[in-house]
């Protein structure tokens, strides 16, 4: 799990959208964090994956925002958009695996010969047919 530094980290409260009356219309409680990812500290690498995972969420000032207003109160929201955040930070830590390359054996690539010769003798039977007169 990666430790993030609060001085990184701004919060916003704001009114909720959607469903749920005059609650959401009179108290803000979304939670609208804002992330300084240079302040995060990750290697170029880890940066990289965190951007492709952000999308849209990354401002092009290097700002993540997460926006939660899946609760009806400020708390919840709050460690909502935390829990999200770290979930973010983590899987952009995560090395992807390297692939190993192989080669198919000759018995697979004869299997695949055969089944292409196969499959042209069906389709070629599916032309015209020739009168005998």
């Amino acid at each position: 799990m990666a430790e993030i530094p609060e001085s990184a980290i701004t919060e916003k409260f704001l009114a909720g959208t959607g469903p749920g009356g005059q609650n959401v219309n009179k108290v803000a409680t979304a939670c609208q964090l804002r992330v300084n990812v240079y302040a995060l500290g990750l290697a170029p690498d880890a940066y990289k994956r965190l951007k492709q995972l952000a999308g849209s969420r990354m401002t092009t000032e290097g700002e993540l925002v997460i926006l939660a207003r899946r609760y009806r109160t400020q708390e919840a929201n709050r460690a909502d958009a935390r829990e999200r955040l770290n979930a973010l930070v983590d899987a952009a830590l995560v090395r992807p695996e390297r692939r190993i390359k192989t080669k198919p054996s000759k018995a697979a690539k004869a299997r695949r010969v055969d089944s292409k010769k196969a499959r042209s003798t069906v389709k070629a039977g599916r032309g015209r047919v020739r009168g005998t007169d």
